[in-house]
Order: structure tokens, then C-alpha cells, then sequence
């Protein structure tokens, strides 16, 4: 039988064993669950989220997410605080006027400077779902011109990205866009970003973006 001596020096081991043990479960584990849905937009504000340049970034009285050129006309990134490697991305997008903008992915932001990989978002005809490579090499996919029609210019899309290790796989409207094996992609990790391209006239309106860790 254990002596009360021995057995209040039990209970404070046991105590000091659940301090100890959260410091060990990686950062990573701890803020993200794979398989569980991510809302990265909460519809209300930009909480999560920086703003990159310039140019304007707010939420509207809808409750959709608007990206919308500036007096500068640069390029203008809004990117996540967290990072993502593996992944499902869905959301919605509607392109008012010049609708030329990207969702990047395995990206990081500096000033307006932005390295990674878009899923291009652009108006008919300017192969939106194609994987262009920033500051890189360039057009790495695009879709075939067949697939062009997917994009409904002024009403909302859907867009599907899919990353997993090398492969990526984009749709638009449930029309696979493109399927692509790289690498270089594969070793990378970073942010999630939406991009305002330079030039001035461009306004596109977001909503539902949904990320799901794989």
C-alpha cells in the first residue's frame, strides 16, 4: 500500500508529465488537422490573411472577398499567415471588368515580389487553370485550348487545386484543367495567395475558399 508520502510524489510526477508532454508535439500538429476542413475567409473580415502592395484588399457588405486595382496599378498579393504543403483548395471567383489575377500556391511574398506557383485566374482565352512559375520558369502547363470555355467570365467559378507531393491537378466548372508532375513543386511548402495583376482596371470577387490538408 502506498505510503501518502509516495503517493503525493505520484500526483505532482503525473502533473509535471502534462506540462511536459505538449512541448514536444510539433507546431505543425498542433495547428493543423490533415482531412479537416480550413474556412481560410471567414466572409466577415481579413483576419489570417496580409495584405502584399498597395493596391485594395477589403470584405463588402455581401460578404465576398474583393480584390480591386489602386491609384498605382502594381502588382498586389493578399497571402495566408499559415503555410501549406499538401492540400485540396476550393473557391469561388467572379471577374468584373478586367478579371487578370492568380491563386498562388507554395508561394512567399516579399514587398510585391512573390516566388511560387499560380493557378492562373485570367479573362476568356488566357488559359486560367494553367500553372505559371514566377520569377521562375515561366508557363509550366497549359490548359488545352478546348478547356477554354470552361471559364464563364462575369458570373461565378469555381476552382479546384490539388496538390500532393508532385502532382498538381487544377479544375474550373468541374472541367479538369490541367495535371502536372513536378519536383520542384514537390520540395516546396508556403503560403496560399491571391494576386492583383498590374496595368489598373482589375476587380475580382472571392468567396467559399475552403482548404483541406492532405
Amino acid at each position: 500500500m502506498l505510503t501518502s508520502t509516495r503517493f503525493r510524489a505520484g500526483i505532482k510526477y503525473l502533473l509535471l508529465l502534462l506540462l511536459v508532454l505538449p512541448a514536444f508535439v510539433p507546431a505543425n500538429a498542433q495547428r493543423h488537422h490533415k482531412g479537416k476542413k480550413i474556412h481560410l475567409f471567414n466572409g466577415k473580415n481579413l483576419d489570417g490573411w496580409q495584405i502584399y502592395g498597395t493596391e485594395k484588399w477589403y470584405v463588402d457588405k455581401d460578404g465576398t472577398l474583393v480584390c480591386e486595382s489602386g491609384p498605382d496599378k502594381e502588382y498586389g498579393y493578399l497571402g495566408t499567415d499559415n503555410s501549406y504543403k499538401d492540400f485540396v483548395l476550393t473557391l469561388e471567383f467572379k471577374q468584373e471588368a478586367n478579371g487578370n489575377s492568380g491563386v498562388f500556391f507554395h508561394s512567399s511574398v516579399k514587398g510585391t515580389t512573390i516566388s511560387g506557383w499560380q493557378a492562373e485566374v485570367a479573362p476568356p482565352g488566357m488559359h486560367s487553370g494553367g500553372i505559371y512559375e514566377s520569377y521562375g520558369r515561366g508557363w509550366l502547363i497549359l490548359p488545352d485550348s478546348s478547356k477554354e470555355s470552361a471559364l464563364k467570365m462575369g458570373e461565378w467559378n469555381k476552382m479546384k487545386v490539388q496538390v500532393k507531393g508532385d502532382e498538381v491537378t487544377t479544375w474550373l466548372n468541374g472541367t479538369q484543367m490541367i495535371q502536372l508532375t513536378d519536383a520542384k513543386i514537390g520540395s516546396r511548402t508556403g503560403q496560399i495567395a491571391l494576386q492583383i495583376h498590374s496595368g489598373g482596371g482589375i476587380r475580382v470577387r472571392w468567396r467559399n475558399i475552403v482548404l483541406r490538408e492532405l
